[in-house]
């Protein structure tokens, strides 16, 4: 088994997300253009956001990783981490209400297929630009604020997130971003 550091770790999962995201962005294309409305496959996506996105990522970082480098001097309010957490729950709300999109699509409620769209690309232009400024803004602060007993640390509480969230969940959840590569890139409406 390989042991990544927390960084290491994080850059894994917005790989993942980004993959959900990527698929994402083919669905709402697709619904559109009039195309079906998968209630299963959208509900897996915001159990998706909601678990692996959030609780288990986002939850790495506010409760363990910003913390972190907070102690070592990055300002926790404002620019980076500030910004971040708020970003964090910009995105809660905003998967919030593509799931009451999703529902309000089943009801059949005028209108609703728009707001499923908008809330996908939403989320689609999101969690890129999140991500980036994570990954090229906040990760190479780590290796500069961060000490190797803190890198240990963090490794340490990560795998307690990941023994809370359960690792069958964490892999069910990431085989979803295989599933959408594969259903949404060569299945018979690509």
């Amino acid at each position: 088994m390989t042991h990544l550091s927390p960084v290491e770790t994080l850059e894994a999962e917005h790989r993942v997300i980004q993959k959900v995201v990527a698929g994402m962005v083919v669905l709402a294309d697709r619904i559109e253009s009039g195309g079906e409305i998968d209630v299963a496959l959208l509900d897996r996506i915001v159990e998706f956001l909601q678990i692996f996105a959030d609780r288990c990522h986002h939850g790495k970082e506010e409760a363990w990783f910003f913390p972190a480098l907070a102690r070592r001097g990055v300002p926790s309010y404002g620019c980076p981490l500030g910004g971040l957490t708020m970003e964090h729950q910009k995105g809660r709300q905003m998967v919030g209400e593509f799931s009451g999109a999703i529902r309000a699509c089943e009801r059949g409620e005028e209108g609703a297929r728009e707001k499923l769209v908008k809330a996908l690309r939403w989320l689609a232009t999101f969690y890129p630009n999140h991500i980036w400024k994570e990954d090229y803004l906040l990760f190479p602060l780590a290796g500069k604020f961060l000490t190797p007993g803190d890198q240990a640390e963090l490794a340490q509480k990560f795998e307690a997130v990941e023994r809370e969230v359960g690792h069958e969940v964490h892999e069910r959840l990431t085989q979803l971003a295989k599933e959408l590569e594969s259903q949404l890139y060569s299945g018979p409406n690509a």
